[in-house]
């Protein structure tokens, strides 16, 4: 793999033979293995602070070497969680708290893919990370959390003013429509609590959020749009499929039972 002694000393948190090694004139402390991982990266990704701080302790180690991936150190501390290495990173003046890999991620996009509540604290902290930054496929921070039902990272980004909650991305999907298609009731809830964010807002196909809930059968994510006052019970989409007709068409008889309690719901109405 091409890792050096000092690579598989830091990787396994050994910080007395890291210091012995680095002693040394002829230890390059950034030398990578064949994945491009460079000691600090391995120590970082595995959470082992003494080590981390014994490698920033010199001049000539770079906190924000990245490997083949385009991950730095700063990206594998936030995915895996580790507070304590990500503070002692985000301690540096020279580190890039908000350098996206070959795929777009940042280390804040990490936090939050592993639901590391306290990472995402630290870095949206950062006046130097952009928490609307979206990745390569062009989706932002909210729209992966609402649909991945991380509801603590929709609940700290939808506390910030600089937040669009109801931003579509290049298929006119919405964070309640991510969250609403998965089933992910309390995420659905935090995002009707806002006032700018339209229920009834469709997809590129003119489907909305209660159409795929319907579609899919999520009871309680129906229920939730059925409660609100603005929400079109009957909208249907190009095709003329209404959230009742994919319901039935589907057998998910307790959301036609839903549905059909709606005065404003057509039951005779086909679809194409």
């Amino acid at each position: 793999m091409g890792n050096t002694p000092l690579a598989w000393a830091a990787g396994g948190g050994h910080g007395a033979v890291v210091k012995m090694l680095l002693e040394r004139d002829d230890v390059d402390p950034n030398k990578p293995g064949e994945d491009g991982q460079t000691p600090l990266l391995l120590a970082a990704c595995d959470g082992y602070e003494e080590v981390v701080k014994i490698l920033l302790g010199r001049d000539d180690v770079n906190p924000n070497k990245s490997d083949n991936h385009g991950q730095t150190p700063l990206s594998y501390a936030a995915l895996n969680g580790h507070e304590g290495v990500v503070e002692i990173l985000l301690g540096r003046d020279d580190i890039d708290p908000d350098k996206p890999d070959r795929y777009g991620e940042t280390p804040l996009w990490w936090a939050a893919f592993g639901r590391h509540k306290g990472v995402v604290k630290l870095l949206l902290g950062r006046n130097d990370v952009n928490p609307h930054k979206p990745d390569r496929s062009g989706h932002t921070l909210l729209r992966s959390a609402a649909s991945n039902g991380h509801e603590e990272v929709v609940r700290l980004l939808l506390r910030r003013d600089d937040i669009s909650p109801d931003k579509p991305d290049e298929d006119g999907q919405t964070p309640l429509w991510w969250a609403a298609t998965r089933g992910h009731e309390q995420v659905v809830k935090l995002l009707l609590g806002r006032d700018d964010v339209n229920p009834n807002q469709p997809d590129e196909v003119g489907r909305a959020p209660l159409w795929w809930a319907a579609y899919y059968g999520h009871e309680e994510v129906v229920k939730t749009l059925l409660g609100r006052d603005d929400i079109n019970p009957d909208r249907p989409d190009r095709n003329g499929e209404t959230p009742l007709y994919c319901a039935t068409l589907n057998g998910h008889e307790e959301v036609v039972r839903l549905l059909l309690r709606r005065d404003d719901v057509n039951p005779d109405k086909p679809g194409n």
